[in-house]
């Protein structure tokens, strides 16, 4: 058996009125198994870092990158070893399990993975100036879907409030679910009050709030919010299990927002699944930008817990070059269409 690794770099759509500083380009690593006994049989891993996110190491990546593939080829057994390497842990999880199966990209048998039901998934909003916003929500309506996640805090808040007033005078809370993800974007002293002002507009929830690492404070909010918060960054390069434990059981939040390629892999975020439901939290699975590779994988493996919640699995559409694959947004549902081929092998030419 033997294991190597190509980067390659994606390219994001840019519509005309998306934020100035908006991401352009983001680069994944994939990680490919083969044997010379087996011709044809192929694993694939995917290892996908965000840039401020992520807790990977740069300086160490590919090294670390290229360790792991060696000792793939020796048969070692490393995920332990690459706590601090979450996306590579990742990658490493997710191309085991791929070589392990008959079909490299059939990771889970599930109704979704053979094709015959989807996934429910929030339609995402790109940042920018309110008549962008409001274009792309009318598009997310027109194509069906009844929740819709927007990202605040990039433009005056006044503004951000004004969109939301325009979309609730049109449509209630029993008709389109609203998300919103301040990204930390909050100074602690003024988090209430905009929670209070956010409130009004019947919020299923908001993710991070405030910055990470600020244990307290989140705590207080959690405590006295007028709406549900979801901890997202939170749960980011916290590996140990009594300080995730300590995380949880402190902030007691109302939702965890859980990324396989930021907190380990699927048995990592199994983990703060567990923590979750033990202390009364719910919980739902995003990707984190992944390729189509990556994203099958946290799809075909969200389907197996029975989350009955939209998950934030729609990320597929965001770029021009990305993996063909059999994954599809049909209305506000992500399908796999098991009948479609994919074409990987390009990453390896």
């Amino acid at each position: 058996m033997k294991a190597d690794y190509t980067k390659y770099t994606l390219q994001f759509k840019r519509p005309s009125g998306t934020s100035r500083g908006v991401l352009r380009t983001k680069d994944s690593w994939f990680i490919r198994i083969t044997d010379p006994e087996q011709p044809g049989k192929v694993g694939w891993g995917e290892c996908g870092v965000l840039a401020g996110l992520s807790v990977d190491d740069p300086a160490t990546y590919e090294e670390k990158l290229a360790e792991a593939c060696i000792r793939i080829g020796e048969g070692e057994s490393l995920l332990e070893d690459l706590v601090d390497y979450p996306s590579i842990r990742f990658g490493v999880e997710m191309a085991l399990r791929s070589w392990s199966k008959s079909d490299s990209f059939q990771l889970f048998d599930t109704p979704f993975s053979r094709g015959e039901a989807g996934q429910w998934i929030n339609g995402l909003i790109w940042m920018g100036e309110p008549e962008f916003m409001h274009r792309q929500i009318e598009e997310k309506l027109a194509a069906g879907f009844r929740c819709i996640k927007l990202k605040i805090g990039a433009i005056d808040f006044q503004k951000e409030l004004s969109l939301l007033r325009g979309i609730r005078e049109r449509f209630p809370a029993d008709v389109i679910e609203l998300r919103v993800d301040a990204n930390g974007a909050f100074a602690p002293e003024e988090a209430m009050h905009k929670l209070e002002q956010l409130a009004q507009f019947d919020l299923h929830s908001i993710e991070q709030p405030i910055r990470q690492g600020q244990w307290q404070e989140m705590a207080k909010l959690c405590a006295n919010t007028p709406l549900p918060i979801a901890l997202d960054e939170e749960l980011i390069g916290v590996h140990d299990p009594a300080r995730q434990a300590a995380l949880i059981q402190t902030i007691q939040p109302q939702y965890l927002i859980l990324k396989p390629s930021l907190l380990g892999g699927w048995a990592a975020s199994q983990r703060w699944i567990d923590l979750a439901e033990a202390n009364g939290a719910g919980w739902w699975v995003t990707s984190a930008l992944e390729s189509n590779i990556g994203l099958n994988a946290i799809a075909q493996w969200t389907a197996t817990l029975g989350n009955p919640m939209p998950q934030g699995l729609g990320t597929g559409q965001l770029y021009t070059n990305n993996i063909p694959s059999p994954l599809e947004v049909r209305g506000e549902e992500l399908w796999y269409r098991s009948e479609k081929d994919w074409d990987a092998g390009f990453l390896f030419e």
